[in-house]
């Protein structure tokens, strides 16, 4: 393996592509960013025609009861599958066969569950829901390092291929809400079919061989267990940990954000949501001229620290100003594209060709495994104990807690991230 712990002057060198000395001279397949952006509209259509409102259906099913559980058996899946998964893409078989694989398999179960959804059965439909995720949460990694490897030297047009997803997103809920499928099982038909038509169209992406294939059998490597060895850098590491103090303001967000909104006595939540999608494209456009104007640690501060601006203004919210609320809202594109897309970007410089996927795949446990289990763990307990809908001012012991964690964030980037030249 190469040693990518060495030299920490290579650390954050945007020209330092894999350290193969013939990246120069790299010729990338032929249409291959058109290629990408298909790939990742129908990715993020597959997570967002179904996602969003799995809630809504299972509570107008009568199986409100296990929302909760469904949506934490996602962040466990989170947890459990994309490290194994992607030892299998660093190791075994082409990143692009995995990830046909898992999205065929996946809206094949996508097309079980409006029947058990339909029939009541509780535990089935939770024991689905989780298969699906272990399917579905390693192709969020798989995607990234796909379209890094494909993109080669022209890694830094990542952002702009990140627009797609946005896109993939905002066309699934524009789909199914055309459909009339919002609140019923149709939600799953639309993921299943897309599911497979993605799985098919990923088996003719260009070859992305194993970069560790040639490497001894171990059963520990297959498991992922050699990837723990990035936890040794200290980027990486600090990194990691500033994305689960993160992704748990994140699941604070997406659980209460709607019904904070709506205690505020507007209307159209939805459209005010809808805002947030809006503003990740311009702030997506906006990225690689950030970077290149203030460096990568600097950029992901920005992203750290406006989770504590978002809770500012929903605090103010509560307070009686509530046109601060569409102001935290709006804060959604920088608070997300400027950490998330750029610690994709950084970990693709950090990690050694064989574990690529792998180190693409801690992003994602830490995310959306822990620090979605912990954000809506520590967020519902905070909810159950604090807020009366019928008093706005009582949301601000709730939106108290991400801002603490923004700062707290925000101190370990600033003393714990060492950026090299």
């Amino acid at each position: 393996m190469p040693n990518c712990f060495a030299e920490e002057k290579s650390e954050m060198s945007f020209d330092n592509r894999n350290k193969n000395p013939n990246v120069e001279s790299q010729i990338l397949p032929k249409f291959i960013f058109s290629r990408l952006s298909i790939l990742m509209l129908l990715q993020f259509f597959v997570f967002g025609s179904w996602f969003t409102t799995m809630g809504l259906v299972l509570y107008t099913h009568h199986l409100g009861g296990v929302i909760g559980l469904a949506y934490t058996s996602c962040a466990i899946a989170a947890i459990l599958s994309p490290l194994v998964l992607g030892a299998i893409g660093d190791r075994f078989i082409s990143s692009e066969k995995v990830l046909g694989v898992l999205h065929i398999l996946g809206g094949i179960l996508q097309f079980v569950l409006p029947g058990l959804v339909a029939a009541g059965e509780n535990n089935t439909t939770l024991l689905v829901i989780f298969l699906y995720m272990l399917c579905f949460q390693p192709t969020l990694g798989l995607v990234n390092s796909l379209s890094f490897h494909n993109l080669g030297v022209k890694a830094d047009l990542f952002p702009f291929l990140r627009l797609f997803a946005t896109g993939g997103w905002v066309v699934a809920g524009v789909v199914v809400g055309m459909l009339g499928y919002s609140s019923t099982t149709g939600i799953f038909y639309v993921a299943g079919v897309s599911s497979i038509l993605l799985g098919l169209y990923s088996f003719t992406l260009p070859c992305t061989e194993p970069q560790a294939k040639s490497n001894k059998f171990n059963f520990l490597d297959a498991l992922g267990a050699k990837s723990f060895v990035l936890f040794r850098h200290r980027g990486f590491a600090v990194l990691m940990a500033c994305a689960l103090l993160t992704s748990i303001s994140l699941g604070f967000y997406n659980t209460y954000a709607s019904p904070f909104i709506g205690s505020l006595g507007v209307q159209n939540v939805a459209a005010v949501l809808a805002l947030g999608q809006l503003s990740e494209i311009i702030f997506i456009l906006s990225v690689p001229f950030v970077i290149k104007r203030i460096g990568m640690k600097w950029a992901l501060l920005v992203g750290m620290s406006m989770w504590g601006i978002r809770f500012i203004m929903f605090i103010l919210a509560a307070q009686g100003h509530t046109w601060t609320a569409v102001v935290g809202v709006g804060l959604h594109g920088i608070c997300n594209d400027f950490f998330l897309i750029i610690s994709a970007m950084y970990i693709d410089r950090l990690a050694p060709a064989e574990m690529k996927v792998q180190a693409q795949s801690w992003l994602i446990i830490a995310i959306s495994g822990f620090g979605a289990a912990f954000g809506s763990l520590i967020s519902g307990t905070v909810y159950s104990g604090t807020v009366d809908i019928e008093i706005v001012q009582s949301w601000i012991p709730l939106w108290s807690i991400p801002i603490g964690i923004a700062v707290v964030t925000s101190v370990i980037w600033l003393i714990g991230f060492k950026e090299k030249k």
